[in-house]
């Protein structure tokens, strides 16, 4: 394949990482260059024409903002943003589906089945006609249906493996360009760091993948999901490693404020250090291992055992080594990784370049719902309900639990004090595009918990919601460890709302495993037959990590020896 192929109108289905690998990812459109704050990538006519520092920033950027989170992913909002974390929030029962299908939205997240009152069984159960994992997952997982927009396992697969390749370029250009040793470690930083990033979202996705070292090569033996975090974790340790070595911080801050985009450079989002940065890096080291572990805390035990799973438990040493991440990961007031719109040409919109944007209306006419089940994670009197109204009525969705009673209002047009989880307004959203302060410490939480000390646990939780200003009466240390333990679960719903992390809780935590094998979700809130039930019993029985899309199977066959392809569990 030639390297004069331009991907800029591309339709899904248009190519699979075996093209990705053979059309080297290039920067820049030269009619959009003055317009574009991140340069598009995949343009072929600027590859060959990164010989500057200003060139190797850009193509870098680019390479993680518009090839990694916007381009091609125009189908359901226009960004990374609105429609893969949307499958993740709809999966997390963070969002519903609105009536109809789009991309599969109205699906993904309907679970097998519920019974809204478990005392009276036969008049609140609802069963799904078309189960999750082979009506949707594998009914629609062909190169077919994905031109039509109906497979939901490429977006994720093709925006990863874009920045993936990507970030291999820029390392393969970066020693032709001639700047200073620190400024170069600092893109190589840059580069590791993002692609140790995007090796974590396909490894906590999907059951296998595929390792890519360098640009413009084919490989087809395809590894398992451990393998994959394995990838990521090696990746952010490079990144860490090369961060340690910088000598000269007006260097590397030079080199970082080209790297980020100048709208994401408000708030937290400025210009992290040094030290700030590699913070980051260990709070993901922690979501790669919590992330990818059981840790169930089904109907209040964790006693619980799921079968059925693709992952095994978490084990002491797992905590342990989480402990330590956390204690060296992300604090109040560091600088971290967020995304904010733009007036123009920015890589996402202020009006639906997120789920929470898109959300941010009337529940009458949202494509995606807020879920009761996101609302009652927020106890009475927390000043952070001000992100929701239930004066727009009631919307009664095809799938009985997308119905809900609220909307999100648009918290920056409204001026809360709290933080904002919704908007249409430019700029109005801060998306933590890595993680934050409040994940680091509601995993530390967790693991204290779990370890044994829940007073230093609780201590955590109440930080978190004095920080968010809940404005709620601190829990007491006393309490025990599954009162803190249930806690924990509505505070992470709350404070890490619409940050793409609630399908990994929920899976982790047992919820989304069938009843049948131990999981479920109990003493749930949803609205069935126009009654509020508040101790409904939800079996998903979702997917736990999907299968490769066969848009990359039917054109790189895995090589013999290949790791599954698909989940043998379902």
């Amino acid at each position: 394949m030639k390297r004069s192929i331009n991907f800029k109108q591309r339709t899904p289905g248009s190519y699979s990482l075996y093209i990705l690998a053979v059309a080297v990812i290039m920067l820049v459109s030269s009619a959009c260059e003055k317009q574009l704050d991140v340069k598009n990538p995949n343009d072929p006519t600027f590859g060959g024409n990164v010989t500057t520092e200003g060139g190797i920033a850009a193509y870098a950027k680019g390479s993680v903002y518009w090839n990694g989170f916007n381009y091609g992913n125009g189908w359901l909002g226009d960004s990374y943003f609105s429609l893969q974390w949307g499958y993740r929030e709809l999966m997390g029962d963070v969002a519903g589906g609105g009536q109809g299908s789009n991309n599969q939205t109205t699906t993904m997240g309907v679970p097998d089945s519920f019974v809204a009152d478990p005392t009276n069984a036969a008049a609140t159960t609802f069963t799904n006609a078309s189960p999750q994992a082979l009506g949707i997952i594998r009914g629609f997982n062909d190169p077919a249906s994905t031109a039509n927009g109906n497979n939901a396992l490429y977006y994720e697969w093709t925006s990863m493996y874009a920045m993936i390749n990507g970030c291999n370029t820029a390392l393969e250009i970066l020693p032709t360009i001639t700047m200073s040793a620190d400024k170069t470690k600092t893109v190589q930083a840059w580069a590791y760091f993002w692609k140790g990033y995007a090796y974590a979202q396909i490894g906590s996705m999907y059951y296998a993948g595929l390792i890519q070292d360098k640009s413009a090569t084919i490989n087809n033996k395809f590894v398992d999901r451990n393998a994959i975090i394995a990838e990521s974790d090696k990746q952010l340790k490079l990144a860490q490693t090369t961060l340690t070595s910088i000598a000269s911080q007006g260097d590397y801050s030079s080199m970082m404020g080209q790297l980020i985009p100048q709208q994401n450079q408000v708030a937290l989002g400025q210009v992290p250090t040094t030290a700030q940065f590699i913070k980051s890096i260990n709070t993901l080291l922690a979501r790669n291992i919590v992330a990818n572990k059981l840790a169930p805390f089904v109907k209040g035990s964790t006693s619980a055992t799921i079968a059925k799973a693709s992952i095994p438990a978490m084990s002491a040493a797992d905590w342990a080594q989480v402990i330590t991440y956390c204690n060296a990961g992300i604090g109040q007031g560091d600088n971290v990784f967020t995304g904010r719109s733009s007036g123009s040409s920015s890589f996402f919109s202020a009006t639906s370049g997120t789920v929470a944007s898109i959300a941010a209306s009337s529940n009458q006419n949202t494509t995606y719902k807020i879920s009761e089940r996101l609302v009652a994670n927020f106890g009475a009197g927390d000043a952070r309900l001000a992100n929701f109204t239930d004066k727009d009525g009631v919307f009664y969705g095809d799938a009985n639990t997308n119905t809900t009673r609220w909307s999100l209002v648009d918290g920056a047009a409204k001026g809360l004090t709290v933080p904002v989880l919704g908007s249409k307004q430019v700029g109005g959203i801060e998306v933590y595009i890595g993680p934050s302060y409040e994940e680091n410490a509601l995993m530390l939480a967790e693991a204290k918990i779990r370890t044994g000390d829940v007073a230093g646990g609780v201590a955590l939780i109440n930080a978190v919601r004095t920080y968010q200003k809940a404005g709620v009466a601190a829990l007491a240390t006393t309490i025990t460890a599954t009162a803190a333990l249930t806690e924990l679960t509505k505070e992470r719903g709350a404070a890490l709302a619409f940050r793409g992390l609630s399908w990994f809780d929920a899976r982790r935590w047992g919820w989304t495993y069938s009843t049948a094998n131990g999981g479920g979700r109990y003493g749930a809130t949803l609205i069935f037959n126009k009654v509020v039930y508040t101790n409904a019993t939800i079996n998903y029985n979702f997917m736990d990590y999907w299968d490769v899309p066969t848009d990359e199977t039917s054109k790189n066959a895995p090589a013999a020896g290949s790791a599954a392809v698909k989940n043998p569990n379902w």
